[in-house]
């Protein structure tokens, strides 16, 4: 415990039990706005320990045996999400949770951490020049599109998005040539061309290709911001509402769909105000600089490659939650770290922490 509490971690720590304390506070006042939420303040006590106990775990492990054998925990990932579009639970028009009674999990956040690893694998390999530079960006587009293609089938887009950044991620710092960034840009702007041009110009054809909910699902997405519905209507009135120290815990909060998950930044707002966006900023600014400090600091390329593609996720999640709580984004259901609900994303986001904790204890070459 002193070895993961030492000073050059109260940078982590410290933003971390704060945005735990914030996080209590929202998910008790969630429980007066709808009665569904009235265990979520329990359970998210239970993630919280079972992430730090997750933490303690992982210094015990060898990290090298996670890399070595990254092909078939990423192997496992895409059987689970094979098997979540057969037998798992449908929530929203989405079918991406197993049920297992006490909560449910989603095989597409636990594939973050096998995608991450085995990429990064898949890079080492080339960096150490056992893989040409062409079979590394093959093997490694074609093991992104993967769970890709089967989170697409859920459907859950940010899940997309987030395979894709890590990707980015893993080529950027990989030193391949700048021609196949160029080329994959040109092949993006392409695709994205004919796909605006068949929905504003052939919606039939289009919604033949992808079929009627995953085109509505876009269309949610495209048109976010003409009239965007009961649910970022009343998130706008709650934030502009809250007074610099926030209104605290009242019965008589507007009602806002997904509180506690999506829309937790509204929530916290409505609590404790302006003042409680700028510290929960100031810890998620905290934590940034931290993963960046280690990123430099880091001198083994698969530990620095790693950490830099968790960076990339962690930070999108930031922007992409704070910025659709306030109409910016297009809600997409992408959570925010440590603050919203959710034992999958929280308990990943632990595993994560353990892992670059260990990556970085001075003694594990």
């Amino acid at each position: 415990m002193k070895k993961i509490l030492r000073k050059s971690n109260l940078i982590l720590f410290i933003p971390l039990f704060i945005l735990m304390i914030f996080s209590f506070f929202c998910m008790y006042q969630a429980q007066f706005v709808k009665s569904i939420y009235a265990l979520h303040l329990k359970k998210q006590i239970l993630w919280y320990f079972i992430g730090f106990i997750l933490i303690l775990l992982f210094q015990k492990l060898k990290i090298r045996f996670f890399f070595e054998h990254s092909f078939f925990l990423y192997l496992i990932g895409n059987i689970l999400l094979i098997l979540v579009l057969f037998f798992g639970k449908e929530v929203n028009a989405s079918r991406a949770w197993f049920d297992l009674k006490f909560f449910n999990f989603q095989p597409s956040e636990f594939v973050k951490i096998t995608l991450l690893l085995y990429l990064v694998h898949l890079s080492d390999l080339f960096h150490n020049k056992i893989f040409s530079e062409f079979k590394f960006i093959l093997i490694a587009i074609i093991a992104t599109l993967i769970p890709s293609i089967l989170v697409f089938l859920e459907p859950d887009t940010g899940a997309i998005i987030i395979y894709l950044l890590i990707l980015f991620s893993i080529f950027l710092l990989s030193g391949i040539k700048k021609i196949w960034f160029i080329l994959a840009f040109g092949l993006a702007f392409v695709l994205l061309g004919g796909f605006f041009y068949l929905y504003f110009c052939n919606q039939d054809l289009l919604i033949k290709w992808i079929g009627t909910s995953f085109f509505y699902r876009v269309d949610r997405l495209l048109n976010f911001k003409k009239g965007s519905g009961m649910q970022l209507n009343n998130a706008l009135v709650t934030i502009g509402n809250a007074s610099f120290l926030g209104h605290g815990i009242q019965n008589n909060l507007l009602y806002v769909p997904e509180f506690p998950t999506d829309f937790v930044f509204t929530l916290n707002t409505a609590i404790f105000g302006f003042l409680g966006d700028i510290i929960v900023l100031f810890c998620f600014l905290l934590l940034n600089l931290f993963f960046i400090n280690k990123i430099f600091k880091e001198k083994k390329y698969h530990y620095k490659l790693f950490i830099n593609g968790f960076l990339f996720i962690f930070i999108y999640q930031q922007i992409q939650n704070i910025l659709m709580n306030l109409g910016l984004f297009p809600i997409m259901g992408i959570p925010l770290p440590f603050l919203s609900y959710g034992g999958s994303n929280m308990i990943i986001y632990f595993i994560f922490l353990g892992f670059i904790l260990n990556m970085t204890k001075r003694k594990n070459i």
